[in-house]
């Protein structure tokens, strides 16, 4: 071969080879010679549980401003609110697995629409990779200021006599629903439930007089007793929170089975590549760990976790059956 024909070969096997890279196959197969060097190399999506607004949101603002400063990237909170979650999850589920879309939700979306629900969008265990629970809290049982009682007591006792009161959640399914249909069939008073897509509408009318009682977040309701708008009778979680220290656990006051904690967990996309997932890990723990994080967890009534990807799964595994048996001792349905 002649100087001139080797030079005019190799030509045109980079031209071949530019040509290759030029296709999304191999645009994707350069930028990415090993799974996870490269990330973060674009916008990072959070997307919370719930309205935007909302305390989920807020927590995962909390996460997004400190991985900003750590990674350099720009990250965004989007809350796709409705359906109990499932909207949420359902983008989530079906996002690039890379690493740049997480979700930061409660126990709702992974668990007790599992359970629930016939059928579901997404796959809550084969369609996610967990990553860590941030935090653990439990809803709290709420009445408006005015309310002619003050602990469960009192208030078993009002709800004999009245029968059939309204009570607000924010969603069919969620952790509040269970814990007022529990609360039912323990004590055999009527109650009726009523569906919310977001807290803050059931509060509105619990304040307006259409809803007789409703369940909370410990942030929402600290800020309502410190305005004078609600009372607290009792927190369905295994140990009372440092948000509001004097609100006694059901268990507290006689009421047993309400202890099962609510959690809040952050996801990624089924086949996020492990060596990103461990980033995420890293991160989201050391930022748990950040006094000031802390503190704020604090103030919306969760206990400060941050554990690992494995301590996560063995979590979710104890607390499906759990979960499970609340659901049928209540005789929850979404019918």
């Amino acid at each position: 071969m002649t100087k001139n024909a080797g030079l005019r070969v190799r030509r045109r096997t980079m031209l071949a080879l530019g040509a290759a890279l030029a296709l999304p196959g191999g645009a994707a197969w350069a930028q990415q010679p090993q799974a996870g060097t490269a990330f973060p190399s674009r916008v990072i999506r959070i997307v919370p549980f719930g309205t935007a607004g909302g305390p989920i949101d807020a927590i995962a603002r909390v996460y997004a401003d400190r991985l900003q400063q750590r990674w350099g990237q720009s990250i965004i909170v989007d809350a796709k609110p409705g359906a109990s979650g499932i909207i949420a999850a359902d983008a989530v589920a079906k996002a690039a697995p890379d690493g740049h879309t997480v979700m930061v939700t409660l126990p709702l979306t992974h668990i007790n629409n599992a359970i629930l629900q016939p059928k579901l969008p997404y796959d809550p265990v084969k369609d996610f990779e967990p990553i860590s629970q941030l935090a653990l809290g439990g809803p709290m049982l709420v009445a408006r200021a005015d309310a002619p009682y003050s602990n469960l007591q009192e208030f078993v006792a009002f709800a004999r006599q009245k029968k059939n009161l309204t009570y607000g959640t924010w969603g069919n399914g969620s952790a509040a629903h269970l814990m007022g249909e529990l609360l039912k069939r323990q004590t055999g008073v009527a109650l009726i439930h009523v569906p919310y897509k977001a807290e803050a509408a059931a509060h509105n009318d619990l304040f307006g007089g259409q809803l007789d009682f409703a369940w909370a977040n410990p942030a929402t309701a600290r800020a309502q007793v410190q305005g004078g708008r609600m009372k607290v009778l009792g927190i369905a979680s295994s140990a009372r929170v440092s948000a509001l220290p004097d609100v006694k656990t059901f268990a507290e006051q006689g009421f047993a089975g309400f202890d099962l904690d609510s959690w809040i967990g952050v996801y990624a996309p089924a086949k996020t590549p492990a060596p990103v997932l461990q980033k995420w890990n890293e991160a989201l723990r050391e930022i748990t760990k950040m006094p000031e994080v802390r503190e704020k967890l604090a103030s919306f009534g969760f206990e400060p976790l941050g554990n690992t990807a494995a301590q996560f799964k063995a979590s979710y595994a104890a607390d499906y059956p759990r979960v499970a048996e609340l659901i049928k001792a209540a005789g929850v349905t979404l019918d």
